[in-house]
């Protein structure tokens, strides 16, 4: 597939981070896009009711439940390519509630897949993530790195991500296996560690509260991810395969706090706070991916430098309408 020009894409999980950003970039490659969103009686569309009328009038929204076979079926209906990107993340909530990432994130990607072979879906990319490697055994990490399941959260995403291999390998699904990096940017939940920093920060709180500072992450821009995502869509030989987006760069998450403090307001001091700390087994200390696979498939290199990226989400965070958004003084786990 050398374009996606006039295909008609679904992203489930539209209405979230990664996945609003993604529908934006798909109308730019000259996507059909149908944005799948989860139903809520409030009738919110997640991050997508912030887009240009304009922008939202290009996209067929529909609501269902990724749990729910036939919300997954009446989505998936009529098109070619599926971004599969619905799914639970919150780490620490997974500690509380596995169930439910059971439910989300494996039985909602088996829908996917059973759907698709009924379908005869054209492409189907399954997101997973970083995590499902834990704490790096040997660096950069690249994708014939050892699975650990450090989290419910981790074990589900291996779990789904197994789940995507075996039906390649069963019923020559054409799936590809797509492992973003640490993405951050506009409109990241304030569970992710850099817009609890930023919230903080700009709502002016002196104290900033984090959990551990020692652990290291490799932080893609959520621009670079979402084409990554389109790269690979297009690459006939990423079928089957999976396939990290990484910078292969690192910063501590300490370094990263004491660039915002210094950027935003530098009288600000870093407190580290019990609640927030991972159980020590379960505390992923060190994630470096290698992208080298991605590159050599796709030719995608990161374009945009951490300190380009997060200049960009601080200025986003920055307009009050944005920043309303966030409960800074909250824990949001």
């Amino acid at each position: 597939m050398k374009s996606l020009t006039n295909k008609k894409v679904l992203v489930t999980g539209a209405d979230g981070f990664i996945g609003s950003h993604l529908v934006e970039q798909l109308l730019g490659e000259g996507c059909k896009v149908r944005a799948f969103a989860y139903y809520n009686s409030f009738n919110s569309w997640g991050w997508m009711d912030s887009f240009e009328s304009e922008v939202l009038k290009q996209v067929e929204v529909v609501t269902g439940d990724i749990r729910d076979r036939g919300s997954v079926a009446m989505a998936m209906d009529g098109v070619d390519v599926v971004l599969h990107l619905a799914a639970l993340i919150g780490i620490p909530y997974s500690y509380y509630s596995p169930e439910s990432y059971v439910g989300t994130n494996i039985t909602g990607t088996l829908n996917v897949l059973e759907e698709a072979k009924r379908l005869g879906t054209e492409r189907v990319l399954v997101t997973s993530t970083s995590e499902v490697y834990g704490t790096a055994q040997y660096v950069p990490i690249d994708e014939q790195h050892p699975y650990q399941g450090q989290s419910p959260y981790s074990a589900t995403k291996i779990g789904a991500d197994r789940m995507a291999e075996s039906y390649f390998r069963s019923f020559d699904l054409p799936v590809t296996i797509v492992r973003p990096f640490n993405t951050y940017g506009p409109r990241q939940s304030a569970r992710a560690v850099i817009p609890t920093i930023i919230s903080q920060l700009c709502n002016g709180i002196e104290e900033i509260k984090l959990g551990s500072l020692s652990p290291t992450r490799d932080l893609v821009y959520v621009k670079d991810t979402a084409r990554g995502f389109i790269e690979l869509a297009k690459c006939d030989d990423a079928i089957g395969e999976e396939v990290n987006i990484a910078t292969q760069q690192e910063i501590s998450i300490g370094d990263l706090a004491q660039t915002l403090v210094s950027q935003i307001n530098p009288s600000a001091k870093i407190v580290c706070e019990n609640e927030r700390i991972r159980p020590s087994k379960s505390e992923v200390e060190r994630l470096l991916g290698a992208n080298e696979k991605l590159k050599s498939l796709t030719g995608w290199a990161p374009a945009t430098t951490l300190e380009q990226g997060l200049a960009e989400t601080v200025a986003w965070f920055s307009e009050a309408s944005n920043l309303s958004r966030y409960k800074a003084d909250i824990y949001n786990v």
